[in-house]
């Protein structure tokens, strides 16, 4: 008796089985499921469906891990936008604040002193500007005129922009260094309108 023929078609392979550890958490996905919705998470109905995935191949996981790092790339971005939105609205109620303290001190004819404050606001908020416009500082503590010269070399503000800022800077001088005659209220109180048309025009 010879030996026997061998089929010409040999069964289909069976397809790979998932885990038993899948299983059990099919099983259970109706539970978790209801719990999930009593603490209004309802992206649970289709997690059975990935799970099947995973368990047939774990490149299947890959776009939904894919998706979850863009979710978390995104609100890295906006807490970052957010925190420079806080930063900037309470320097800009910092500066206000300091703005009218040299005016109160320019109307009792403190021109000296207002000045002084005016122009640190000033170049304050020039050294924000740069910042905001990745403009690299060489200078440890630049001056007015520096950043000035920053800002129109990086085409942040125009000639004329400039050339205002610029006339700010020599009131600011005149009120900071010992001279022999006062800086007039006047000049004190172009200095601060000047400070404030910038603060409010230039970011």
């Amino acid at each position: 008796m010879g030996a026997p023929h061998s089929p010409l078609f040999s069964p289909p392979e069976a397809p790979p089985r998932p885990s038993l550890d899948v299983f059990f958490f099919l099983q259970k996905l109706p539970t978790l499921s209801h719990k999930a919705n009593a603490y209004g998470i309802n992206q649970l109905s289709t997690l059975g469906e990935c799970v099947c995935e995973i368990a047939v191949g774990p490149d299947a996981a890959i776009p939904q891990f894919q998706q979850q790092m863009a979710i978390l790339k995104s609100v890295k971005e906006r807490f970052e936008s957010s925190l420079f939105d806080i930063r900037q609205l309470v320097q800009a109620d910092l500066f206000d604040s300091e703005l009218e303290a040299a005016e109160e001190l320019a109307k009792n004819r403190f021109s000296r002193a207002a000045g002084a404050v005016a122009g640190v606001v000033l170049e304050r908020h020039l050294l924000q500007v740069c910042h905001n416009h990745l403009i690299a500082i060489v200078k440890r503590s630049p001056t007015i005129s520096d950043l000035n010269d920053l800002l129109k070399n990086a085409n942040v503000v125009d000639i004329p922009t400039w050339r205002f800022i610029q006339h700010l800077a020599d009131i600011r001088n005149l009120c900071d260094h010992s001279k022999a005659a006062d800086p007039t209220v006047e000049q004190a109180t172009d200095l601060i309108v000047g400070v404030k048309k910038i603060s409010k025009t230039l970011f």
